[in-house]
């Protein structure tokens, strides 16, 4: 395989084959919180583009510096370092946004597809690679949580992005604003997901450890996903 090649297939792999909600299933809390609306579900996934990209930079720069047994605090302290700046940012410029994230936006410091990433692979590859894997991952992050919002905003409220598409004279399916319906678009996403990779011969069966784990790769099996 070629750079270039490897280029490209680390920054599709968190978009489809490693697509941390649907495929490592990861993050599920805020991915079913926040996804009452698409204003919502996307503004949490452009913050967590931005720290992934920057923490995954940092931390792979800082990669042969930073001592082992301190690595996970260290690694903290980068992600805590972009939360802090993405959460001023859209204090300052989103107060409409910041209000609806919620304490959901400060704990993307221990969003466990950020610190992942930091320990599967910031911390063994180079600064562009990392970027890639940043940008791949965060992009596969937003474009899940703004189908599932998308989803349970036009069957829940009947708008999309506040703006109203289905007629006030048809009933809304309430129950998809509530959490309830986050678990079930959630899980029928999911189902989906499993059914067209059956449909495509590419359904892998599950081992249990790290053989069943699709980033074991990553970690060359030494157990980093833990």
């Amino acid at each position: 395989m070629s750079a270039q090649q490897s280029k490209i297939s680390i920054f599709t792999n968190g978009i489809i084959k490693e697509n941390p909600v649907l495929r490592l299933v990861l993050g599920t809390c805020p991915t079913l919180a926040v996804t009452t609306a698409a204003f919502n579900g996307l503004g949490m996934g452009a913050a967590a583009t931005f720290v992934l990209i920057g923490s995954n930079m940092v931390i792979s720069a800082l990669r042969k510096v930073i001592p082992d047994k301190v690595r996970l605090p260290a690694y903290i302290t980068v992600i805590a370092t972009f939360v802090t700046i993405v959460q001023m940012l859209v204090k300052a410029y989103a107060q409409d946004l910041y209000a609806a994230l919620g304490v959901f936006l400060p704990l993307i410091v221990v969003n466990c597809i950020i610190l992942g990433r930091a320990e599967m692979f910031a911390s063994k590859h180079n600064v562009v690679e990392s970027a890639l894997d940043g940008l791949g991952m965060g992009i596969g992050f937003t474009f899940t949580l703004l189908l599932m919002s998308s989803i349970r905003e036009i069957l829940g409220a009947g708008s999309i992005f506040g703006v109203t598409i289905i007629p006030e004279e048809i009933d809304r399916i309430s129950i998809m604003t509530t959490p309830p319906g986050g678990f079930l678009t959630f899980g029928v996403l999911m189902a989906l997901v499993i059914f067209v990779e059956t449909k495509l011969g590419q359904k892998k069966k599950r081992a249990i450890g790290c053989e069943g784990c699709p980033s074991a790769a990553n970690c060359h099996g030494k157990g980093g996903c833990n």
